[in-house]
């Protein structure tokens, strides 16, 4: 068993970018029970119709095994398809592999024991896939789900204001109010799509968000964010802390949408009455941005999560009419544009304090184009 799954192990960890930050444990996931299962099965007695069943995935089963629970974790470890049904494919060859090293004479019980074996593999496969499958559709679903009721907020607001705008005879400070209901509905809706675009496209074929990278300044950085997140939340109070130098070697844009992000979730999630902070530190080998908020301390499970696609987390102003829901992609996003500039981020909550951290090392600029 051990040597069959240290094979699983070293082709496991080849499935990048899923498997870069697994442990040893999750990359195993139900291995052993899903070899044991096939064992198992090799030696039950099974008629020929149980084995065409078997071979196309049409045996009974509930769901609960551990192929089956093998697929749910996969899909939710970001593993794909393709890269799931290729762990079979290699455990399928390694055991054979290992298994025909001890075979002197090829008898027809050997090739019968072969047929099963690779009878299970095929039924552990399609098990597999049933419920990967299953949580992709379910996924895709819940997307569609999100957006539509997401989307029906700020354009309600858009079309309210609308309507009283044309009305006429409306006082001037009313008015004024109304422009800037407009516009703050207007950027979160453009946030959204600028969310679903990059989602999309780290999504297909997992390429990296490409980056620009000039020396920018760091206040204006973030002074560009906290303008962002207040017309997105008006009702929150953004503070800044610079340290260190003036400038770094980032991809200005790119990180401003990220800090946009992290002070949209901040503002989203912390106590109302409370600052936001956005602090940034640019030092000789690395720029580190940390935004705070007070508030409801995150529960440790759904840190583990917070920067997978689609998790959402409940907020305390759900009360207070202002929107509290998202696609749960923003702070995936963040964490890909930190990826790109080969930095990190990390969260932590305790004692009613949220404090989201970005740590950008230090890179040279592109060179300047000639002319």
């Amino acid at each position: 068993m051990e040597r069959i799954l240290t094979c699983w192990d070293e082709y496991a960890q080849t499935m990048s970018p899923a498997a870069d930050e697994m442990s040893l444990h999750a990359l195993r996931d139900h291995s052993e029970a899903m070899l044991r299962a096939v064992a198992l099965d090799i030696d039950s007695p099974q008629s020929k119709r149980e084995q065409r069943e078997k071979s196309l995935g049409e045996s009974d089963e509930d769901g609960s095994s551990a192929a089956s629970e093998h697929g749910h974790l996969r899909h939710a470890s970001n593993f794909t398809l393709i890269q799931l049904s290729s762990e079979f494919r290699a455990l399928r060859a390694s055991v054979l592999r290992l298994w025909l090293k001890h075979v002197e004479t090829v008898t027809p019980d050997v090739l019968d024991d072969v047929i099963r074996f690779n009878e299970a593999i095929d039924q552990a496969l399609a098990e597999s896939i049933v419920t990967y499958a299953a949580r992709a559709a379910h996924s895709r679903d819940l997307f569609d789900a999100i957006l539509g009721h997401d989307l029906r907020g700020p354009l309600s607001a858009m079309s309210l204001s609308g309507e009283l705008l044309t009305r006429g005879g409306m006082p001037a400070a009313k008015a004024v109010e109304m422009g800037a209901r407009v516009t703050s509905s207007a950027r979160y809706m453009a946030s959204m799509v600028d969310d679903m675009l990059e989602f999309a496209r780290t999504r297909l074929g997992s390429a990296p968000i490409p980056l620009h990278l000039r020396s920018a300044s760091i206040e204006a950085i973030c002074s560009g964010a906290i303008s962002d997140a207040a017309a997105m939340h008006p009702r929150s109070r953004f503070e800044m802390q610079l340290e260190g130098g003036p400038e770094a070697s980032i991809d200005a844009d790119r990180v401003r949408r990220l800090l946009m992000n992290l002070l949209g979730n901040a503002g989203q999630h912390g106590t109302p009455d409370r600052p936001v902070i956005l602090h940034a530190q640019a030092g000789e080998s690395e720029t580190i941005f940390r935004v705070i908020n007070e508030g409801r301390d995150i529960p440790s499970g759904h840190l583990r999560n917070i920067f997978e696609p689609l998790v959402r987390l409940n907020s305390e102003k759900e009360d207070d009419g202002i929107r509290t829901t998202s696609l749960g992609l923003g702070l995936h996003i963040a964490r890909e544009i930190a990826a790109a500039h080969g930095g990190s981020i990390t969260a932590e909550s305790a004692n009613g304090q949220t404090t989201f951290t970005v740590r950008l090392p230090v890179r040279l600029p592109e060179p300047a184009p000639a002319g």
